[in-house]
């Protein structure tokens, strides 16, 4: 099956136009974007796709390939390859955040910018590091996701999107993580909360835009700002939203310091 099958590809926009590349969190498919790749459809080349495992792209799922993050930043470079995208504005929610460094990092002359959403380069607390979350703590998210996946998709989505006054946004979150295969979940969870790549952000060589939500369960401030302060050329935009996907719950906002980054380049913090 080709790369463009395998992973759901969706383009919009102009094919001429320099390529903007989005990618999904965990328990998610690229419908999260629908309410910010949009309006990037005039000016860009605009491509979603599906994580191996998610949406429409569960067979392109390998058990050993994806074991790790390098396995879905593979995936990235062979979409690439395929379409054939050149300076390409990766975007990438969540842990996809960590998976859109590893590509560049791998490929830097692929892409042009990279626009992080909600970035961990490592979720475990390690000495003066705050990730936001002790081992102990990590290890029973995995354990209650292992035993009760979707016991565990009802309690934590919601805590993940935040905005209790807006109860379908986790909603829609919940009934997105229990539409992924429990098995794929677990084993994603692991590859994304085991993780760590902080040795990875000083390697980035193009300028990056980090987005923070103001209050976010899963990526506290303090990760942003360790995210910022480790890439050479990046700045950070702590937005005025609350939860872990401002894709969703504040799009005009994440829409706005996107556009303004790619027209005026970084500055070092603004919020």
């Amino acid at each position: 099956m080709e790369v463009t099958a395998r992973f759901n590809v969706v383009e919009t926009g102009d094919r001429d136009a320099q390529p903007m590349l989005f990618a999904h969190g965990f328990g998610c498919d690229q419908n999260m974007w629908r309410f910010v790749a949009p309006r990037f459809a005039e000016e860009f080349r605009v491509v979603c796709f599906d994580h191996a495992g998610a949406g429409g792209s569960i067979a392109a799922y390998d058990v050993e390939r994806h074991a790790s993050l390098e396995g879905y930043a593979e995936d990235v470079l062979d979409i690439c390859t395929e379409l054939g995208l050149q300076d390409v504005v990766f975007v990438g929610h969540s842990v996809s955040a960590m998976i859109g460094v590893l590509a560049q990092v791998r490929d830097p002359g692929r892409f042009s910018r990279l626009v992080l959403v909600g970035p961990s380069p490592r979720y475990v607390d390690d000495g003066d590091y705050v990730g936001g979350f002790t081992a102990a703590d990590i290890d029973g998210l995995l354990d209650s996701l292992a035993s009760n996946y979707l016991g565990w998709s009802s309690q934590m989505a919601p805590l993940i999107m935040g905005n209790p006054e807006r109860p379908e946004l986790g909603e829609e979150l919940t009934t997105s993580f229990c539409r992924t295969d429990p098995d794929i979940a677990q084993r994603f969870a692991r590859a994304t909360f085991l993780s760590d790549n902080r040795a990875d952000l000083p390697k980035v060589s193009v300028p990056t835009l980090v987005l923070q939500s103001r209050e976010d369960a899963i990526a506290p401030l303090e990760v942003g700002g360790y995210v910022a302060a480790a890439i050479p050329d990046c700045e950070l935009v702590v937005l005025d939203a609350v939860g872990h996907c401002p894709n969703l719950s504040a799009p005009e906002q994440t829409v706005a310091a996107i556009e303004r980054f790619l027209h005026e380049g970084p500055s070092r913090v603004r919020s």
